[in-house]
């Protein structure tokens, strides 16, 4: 019993921290100051939880209520504000209850630039992810060629940019090479220009067929007269006389309508019987080889 008190007071005596020992902290005067740093602590949490959370919410309503913003942009802000406010939420926490906060910034910022070196990669995602969604290159929809994918735009976050491609296979490209490379954004604007060659022959009347292509493609109602639709022998082929054919179209229907104006005025040409020649090779012998009969060949060969 004796070296049960002798443990006991040895470990009440025994110095914890600054030279006191766990004795000198059970005094009534400790116990009330600890009780208040407890509740201030407690109190500045709460504080700081609601702010943090109003803040959230006011930089993500942002995005919400304007919609030429990008909401993902503002969720990440939103979250940026609200973990900045309890990071400093809890150091003024640990300085209620006496704790030096200046050696723990300086860990913390030791460790922040470990991890920013480790996660360069990932961090560099991340900036060109906010890049993107701040300066809109392209937008969610849009009909891009990134990096060598065409394709259209499924989603775009912080890390990469989700791109369905023309077979309709999921590939996933890091926002890094999306904004370092050139992006060719096929939506970007209201109206594009379609280009064809058509070609007649030598032989065909050359106003009638200009005629004949400028009134089929101007009939489709998707064709647009403003900018003027351009029509113009361009080449002299070896076989043909090229028109080079440029009209304008709502962007959205560009790869249909390319498609079906080749085939309409391919039927146009064909009802007005105007030749579309295709490639021939006419081939002349100066000195032809005659042709020998079998009951001839033995004469030959003995004169």
């Amino acid at each position: 019993m004796d070296a049960i008190l002798d443990t006991l007071s040895s470990l009440f005596t025994m110095e914890i921290y600054d030279g006191k020992s766990f004795s000198d902290y059970l005094t009534f005067d400790f116990l009330i100051g600890f009780a208040g740093n407890l509740i201030g602590a407690i109190f500045i949490l709460i504080i700081g939880f609601i702010i943090a959370g109003i803040m959230n919410r006011r930089v993500r309503r942002i995005g919400e209520n304007h919609a030429n913003l990008d909401n993902t942009l503002f969720n990440f802000l939103g979250n940026i504000a609200r973990y900045t406010i309890l990071a400093f939420t809890t150091l003024f926490v640990l300085n209620t209850f006496g704790v030096q906060t200046t050696s723990i910034i300086a860990v913390i910022g030791a460790a922040g630039l470990a991890i920013g070196l480790a996660l360069q990669g990932t961090l560099s995602n991340v900036a060109a992810g906010v890049m993107i969604i701040l300066f809109r290159p392209l937008k969610i929809g849009d009909f891009v060629e990134v990096n060598g994918v065409m394709g259209t735009v499924k989603e775009i976050t912080l890390n990469y940019t989700e791109i369905a491609d023309v077979g309709n296979v999921m590939v996933v490209v890091p926002n890094s090479e999306v904004w370092g490379n050139t992006i060719k954004n096929f939506s970007g604007y209201d109206t594009r220009r379609a280009e064809w060659t058509f070609g007649v022959g030598y032989g065909a009347n050359l106003a009638k067929a200009e005629r004949v292509i400028r009134d089929t493609i101007s009939a489709d109602e998707r064709s647009l007269t403003d900018p003027e639709p351009f029509i113009q022998v361009n080449n002299l082929n070896s076989s043909s006389v090229d028109f080079l054919v440029r009209f304008w179209c709502n962007a959205d229907v560009y790869f249909q309508y390319q498609a079906d104006m080749k085939r309409k005025v391919k039927e146009a040409l064909d009802e007005n019987e105007i030749d579309i020649p295709f490639p021939t090779r006419t081939m002349v012998y100066n000195d032809p080889i005659p042709f020998i009969r079998p009951d001839e060949q033995d004469q030959v060969a003995a004169e």
